[in-house]
Parts: structure tokens; sequence; C-alpha cells
């Protein structure tokens, strides 16, 4: 019991770190419209059930789906990149090698994301 516990305080504290760094990135630290609405989850996959270079392989991916106005600055983006490695890299005691640790953005189609069931736009366009 005691490794699960722990395992779930490190994807808490993992998951925290990494939408800390979005928002700080973005100008959104401190946000209280904006910090409930930056989520995420962690998913832990069966050993063998991951693949890199078409074989099985331990790796880890950060994957942020963010609306079409987030992670538009470069510098925003090779800092992100940089930092969510970074942290993955610590988490694992620094034993997970950062060449097997991806970061992907995607963006949404701008009118095709929403919260609570309403459908948003670029700020500037609403």
């Amino acid at each position: 019991m005691p490794a699960r516990s722990t395992r779930r305080c490190r994807q808490t504290d993992t998951m925290s770190r990494l939408s800390e760094v979005l928002r700080k990135l973005h100008g959104l630290s401190g946000n209280k419209a904006m910090t409930p609405n930056v989520i995420g989850h962690i998913q832990v996959v069966a050993k063998g059930s991951s693949y890199s270079g078409l074989k099985p392989a331990k790796i880890a991916i950060v994957e942020c789906k963010v609306p079409p106005f987030a992670f538009t600055d470069r510098d925003v983006q090779t800092s992100y990149i940089a930092q969510a490695t970074e942290i993955i890299h610590e988490t694992s005691d620094r034993k997970h090698p950062k060449e097997y640790i991806w970061v992907n953005m995607t963006h949404a189609i701008d009118g095709a994301w929403g919260i609570a069931g309403k459908a948003y736009i670029q700020p500037d366009q609403e």
C-alpha cells in the first residue's frame, strides 16, 4: 500500500508542477479564473505497452491539449518543453533518460474547445 500512496503523491506533484509551469509561462500564475481550467491526467501503461523505434520502450510523454492562443510564442514553447522534460526526469529520481521523454503540444480548433458545455473562440474574437 505505501508504494501506491507514494506513486499517487508523486503523480500529484508532477501534475501540479507541469501545470504551474504552463500557467507561469502564459502569465497566469495565481489567476483564479484560469487555474481550475488547466487540467490534465497521468496515464500509466503496462510494461511493454509503449514503443519507440518499433520496439517496446520505457517512454514518458507530456501532452498538452490547449486552446489556439496558447503556446504561440517560440520562447514559451522551448521553455515549456525544457522545463517539462526536467520535471519528468526529476520525478524519476533522474533515472528515466531525457532522450525517452517526449513533449507534444496540440492546439484545439478555434471554436471547437469548451468548458462546461460552452464552446469558445480566441479571446479577441468574442
